[in-house]
């Protein structure tokens, strides 16, 4: 006995687009209509809080902004969360880690020790 292959085109209903096409309300058509209306607000786009005219420089001494950049639990924000330009999230990360080397910042906090 043979057995047909789920993916491939033997037939069976559950592979392909259609499903998809069921998902969004009918043909493809009316999408850019449905999305507006989907959309509860506008999300403005973040900046980078390092850049600018009257941005902070980031210096591995200045512990109060560094450990803005930090989680509860003592890791480096990611960039996505915290809007730190590419360029900037390097240079944060290495001030970060020489705070860290100088003990001027925890390299993990416990889970009770929240500040």
């Amino acid at each position: 006995m043979r057995r047909e292959n789920s993916r491939g085109g033997s037939g069976d209903s559950r592979g392909g687009n259609r499903n998809r096409r069921d998902r969004e309300g009918g043909e493809g058509g009316e999408r850019g209509a449905a999305a507006a209306l989907r959309r509860p607000f506008f999300r403005r786009r973040k900046s980078c809080p390092f850049t600018g005219p009257n941005a902070p420089k980031i210096d591995w001494k200045d512990v109060r902004t560094l450990s803005r950049q930090l989680s509860e639990r003592g890791k480096i924000m990611p960039s996505r969360i915290s809007a730190v330009s590419a360029p900037k999230q390097r240079e944060l990360a290495q001030a970060v880690k020489r705070a860290r080397f100088m003990a001027l910042l925890p390299y993990a906090r416990e889970a009770g020790e929240f500040a």
